[in-house]
């Protein structure tokens, strides 16, 4: 599975939250992306679309619930700081960023595979119950990011796109050989000022 998310900083996101739906969606519509880490890891095979065998009526509150039992598995299995989820159900960004910069210190990415591979299960499971996305609101979430990224320096951010009436989302205008430094403190503060612009359903995306 390949997500266009062009960045080192994408490609640890991907090899952490290969299991959400989130993530997993945002493949589906046809995006490429380089994971650093992934190839090690076995779930990093192609996946069902989670939106198209959500069963509706379940509701977010099942969608959370999986979501919860997830990080629970993750917790479990020596990630003792992996986040809860959002309210929605989707992945909380900001904090699993910040244990995967941790894991990364400490040199645990094996432990971290290990833990996604031992988490297939509720994984899958969390997929299934995924909400039908919002794809118009998530493109427009997806291009006031982008708008904000370049207004706040990163010149070169480029603007989602729609594709088969899936959004999908922008970044790095060369993703094969990235342009944009996104571990630099310029990319950061932009990252920062403009989390705001990404709805639940869009964050992690670009």
């Amino acid at each position: 599975m390949l997500v266009r998310m062009s960045s080192e900083t994408r490609s640890r996101r991907l090899a952490a939250l290969l299991a959400l739906p989130l993530v997993l969606s945002a493949a589906c519509g046809g995006e490429k992306k380089e994971a650093d880490i992934a190839s090690a890891n076995p779930a990093s095979a192609a996946t069902p679309t989670a939106s198209s065998a959500a069963p509706q009526a379940e509701g977010k509150s099942a969608f959370y619930d999986a979501q919860l039992a997830y990080t629970q598995c993750m917790r479990k299995e020596g990630l003792k700081d992996w986040p809860d989820p959002l309210l929605s159900g989707y992945a909380d960004w900001t904090k699993v960023e910040v244990v995967q910069e941790e894991e990364e210190r400490e040199d645990s990415q094996t432990k971290l595979s290990a833990a996604m591979q031992a988490c297939k299960e509720p994984m899958q499971k969390a997929m299934q119950l995924e909400p039908e996305k919002d794809q118009q609101r998530v493109y427009e979430s997806l291009l006031a990011h982008a708008q904000c990224m370049r207004a706040n320096g990163v010149s070169k951010f480029t603007n989602p796109t729609m594709l088969n009436g899936i959004a999908q989302p922008g970044g790095d205008p060369s993703p094969a050989a990235p342009q944009l430094s996104t571990n630099s403190p310029a990319y950061k503060q932009a990252e920062t000022a403009c989390r705001d612009e990404l709805i639940d359903q869009a964050q992690g995306m670009q």
